[in-house]
This record gives structure tokens, C-alpha cells and sequence, in this order.
């Protein structure tokens, strides 16, 4: 078991305090937004030794497949998909060849590989996840009155279904609406807010989103996609080609090792609209609650897909001997809460308080946990057994 120093990144969506206090360190001011634990070349963890000089991770583990974050945002983060394997590989290869540099502000794909995901909520956390049905979209439209949703209205009739749902994207981002359209808009939402109708906070979502975002055709992207709340302990699966934006919060997302990213607004990042659109897929179901599989008393896992599994597991005094964590393999852990300890199989110990961060592999053998605490562990399940996915709402 190796402690880890990761690496933090600072957006203008992050938090100034949240991450900050979640490390036990004190805030400098910066927005923090996100702590990256694992091996990708943007942003790899290093190792820290008994003497406190550090060493690459990959020296240990090689190149990891998976990895961890923890993400705090205040304000909300860019509408955005996230490639599949072909459309990754492709992409960068594509990207590579014009020589693109591999930090340049333009540049889409940082990786040849796809980006599925799944949040696990550390705090009430609001996102924004896939397509409402057509009938949801109408409804809203209807009860606002404004020529844009008039025409956004007879674009559904004409196209209904998940093709005119991507059909209306891709016109608004090809011809995003003056700034001043969107306001009217969001104003329009106010005043349906102000008379007690919303539709599934969509109205709702939009005013909020125009403060943040005032005149951006995010806005009404805004309308077409569903308001998730996560209370802490719950958990989504965001898979390639789904539409999402989170809005505030703080959780532990878990993902192939990727930094894939298409936007279409709601950012000061570089946004590709005809990329987006082509990686949106049929398959921006609503069902992407992760429904956990119980390990023991104490642990539930989270397991949506083949490619990361995130395990929580709560000790107390009631375990003196320690709870047995699963899974084998590489595998990266964060406490968040409390103080815990780790043992591995041949009863060396590493102690965690909340924020501290480790990586295990099969030489360490099964875990254990003691302590009064919370730890997270991603990993690669070795079955393909998979937790159910829910509907959203």
C-alpha cells in the first residue's frame, strides 16, 4: 500500500473552500475543481514516501486503465459528451497528425480512449444528465410564450423523437440565437417560475443557468435535458454519447483514464458543436441511477459497467478486526471521512484521515479497514457483474 500526492486543478467552476477542506489544507482563494488520482499523463499521481521524496505512480503500477477524481463545483460546468472508443480513437489520431498540441487550448482529444463515468455524490449534488422525452419538451415549450419556443415547438412536430431532440441541438448550436433572445427566454422561464408552473425544473434550470451564463445558447440546451439531484451516498452513470452538465456540488467521479471532452457551452473552454452532435447517442436513457450491490454490513458497490467499480465501505468500533474491502488488483482508495486504517494481507498498516489518498495492488492481497471512517475504492470489477441502472427521475 503506497500513499499518493495528486495533482489539483483550478477552473472558474470550482470551489474555494470545498476541496480545500476536504484535503485539510487551508484555501489560498483559488476556485479548486477537481483532484485527479491516477495515471494520466495530464495529471498522474506520484508516490510519497516514509521520507517524503516522491516517485511517478506508473513506476509501480504502469499504466492504469481506470481513474479517480473528486470534483467540487459552485457554479455549473459546460454541456458536454463524452467519445466512444472508435470516435476517441479516431479523434486523436486525427488530432495527432495535424500536430496539435497535445495542451493547446483547441485541442478535443488528449487521448485515444472513450470516456464513460459515474459521479458518486459526496454532497446534495444538482447535474444535468441526457434527453427529456419529446412529450416533456413540448409541454415546456408550450407554456412558454416566446417565439423561439414557438419554433422550437414546430421543429419537434415536424421531427419528434431522439432524432428532432439532436436535430434541435444541432440548429441552436449552428445558429446560436443573439444573447438578447436567450435572455428573453430565460426571462420568459422567470415569469412561468413566478406564476407556480415549471416542468420538471426546467424553467427553473434555465434561470439559473442565465445568471451564470447570461446569453448563452446553453441555456436552452438547458430546457431539452434532465434535473438530477444525487443526495450524498447515490450514485449516476454517465456512458459515452449521453448529453450532461453538472451545476453544484461536490462528489468522487470514477472513469476510464481519459480527459475526453466535446462541449457545446456554458464554458469559456473550446467548444466543438458538430462534435458533440456527432457523438450523441440513442442511448441518452434515462435510466442512469446505479442502483449499489451490497457487499457486506458495512460496504456497497457501485459496478455500472465493465470498465470501474467504486466501493464505499463505512468502519466503526463495531468491527474491531476491520471490515474486508473487495476486490484485488490495482486499485486507488480515498477516505472521505473520518480516520481510518488500512491493512493488507500481511497486516502492514497505512493510516488515512479524510483526503488522503493510496494505491493497492495484488501484492497487498485483500483489505482491511478499521477506524471510525468512510472509504472509497475504485477498481476494475473481475466479474461482469453489473448493478442495476434506474430511471433518473
Amino acid at each position: 500500500m503506497l500513499a499518493l500526492d495528486c495533482a489539483t486543478r483550478s477552473y472558474d467552476w470550482g470551489s474555494a473552500d470545498a476541496i480545500p477542506g476536504f484535503l485539510r489544507r487551508d484555501a489560498d482563494g483559488r476556485r479548486i475543481a477537481e483532484v485527479w488520482v491516477g495515471t494520466h499523463p495530464l495529471g498522474a499521481a506520484r508516490v510519497v514516501d516514509t521520507s517524503g521524496a516522491t516517485r511517478p505512480l506508473t513506476e509501480v503500477s504502469g499504466e492504469l486503465g481506470f481513474m479517480l477524481k473528486v470534483l467540487a463545483a459552485d457554479r455549473p460546468l459546460s454541456i458536454q459528451v463524452h467519445p466512444d472508443a472508435l470516435r476517441a480513437a479516431a479523434g486523436f489520431a486525427a488530432e495527432e497528425q495535424a500536430g496539435i498540441a497535445i495542451d493547446a487550448p483547441e485541442r478535443v482529444f488528449k487521448d485515444p480512449h472513450p470516456k464513460p463515468e459515474m459521479v458518486y455524490a459526496l454532497s446534495t449534488f444538482d447535474t444535468l444528465v441526457g434527453l427529456r422525452r419529446t412529450s416533456e419538451i413540448m409541454r415546456l415549450l408550450d407554456a412558454l410564450d416566446h417565439p423561439l419556443a414557438d419554433d422550437l415547438m414546430a421543429g419537434l412536430v415536424e421531427n419528434s423523437g431522439f432524432p428532432g431532440i439532436v436535430r434541435l441541438i444541432e440548429g441552436l448550436l449552428a445558429a446560436p440565437p443573439d444573447a438578447a433572445v436567450v435572455a428573453e427566454v430565460a426571462q420568459a422561464c422567470q415569469k412561468a417560475l413566478d406564476a407556480g408552473r415549471d416542468v420538471k425544473r426546467a424553467f427553473e434550470t434555465a434561470v439559473e443557468l442565465s445568471e451564470s451564463y447570461p446569453g448563452d445558447v446553453g441555456v436552452l440546451i438547458s430546457l431539452l435535458m434532465n434535473r438530477l439531484t444525487l443526495q450524498a451516498g447515490e450514485a449516476a452513470y454517465l456512458a459515452t454519447g449521453i448529453i450532461h452538465a453538472h451545476l453544484r456540488g461536490m462528489c468522487l467521479e470514477v472513469m476510464v483514464s481519459s480527459d475526453n471532452v466535446l462541449r457545446a457551452g456554458l464554458t469559456t473552454k473550446h467548444v466543438d458543436p458538430h462534435g458533440l452532435v456527432r457523438c450523441l447517442e440513442e442511448g441518452t436513457s434515462r435510466a442512469a441511477r446505479v442502483e449499489p450491490i451490497v457487499f457486506n454490513y458495512s460496504t456497497d458497490v457501485f459496478s455500472p459497467s465493465d470498465d470501474f467499480a467504486l466501493s464505499v465501505t463505512q468502519s466503526s468500533p463495531a468491527d474491531p478486526a476491520g471490515v474486508v474491502l473487495p476486490a484485488s488488483g490495482p486499485r486507488l482508495l480515498v477516505c472521505t471521512g473520518g480516520e481510518v486504517a488500512l491493512a493488507n494481507r500481511r497486516d502492514e498498516v497505512l493510516r488515512l484521515r479524510r483526503g488522503d489518498v493510496a494505491y493497492a495492488d495484488d501484492g497487498d492481497g485483500e483489505l482491511r479497514v478499521a477506524g471510525t471512517g468512510e472509504i472509497a475504492q475504485a477498481f476494475v470489477p473481475a466479474t461482469d457483474t453489473r448493478g442495476q441502472l434506474f430511471d433518473l427521475l
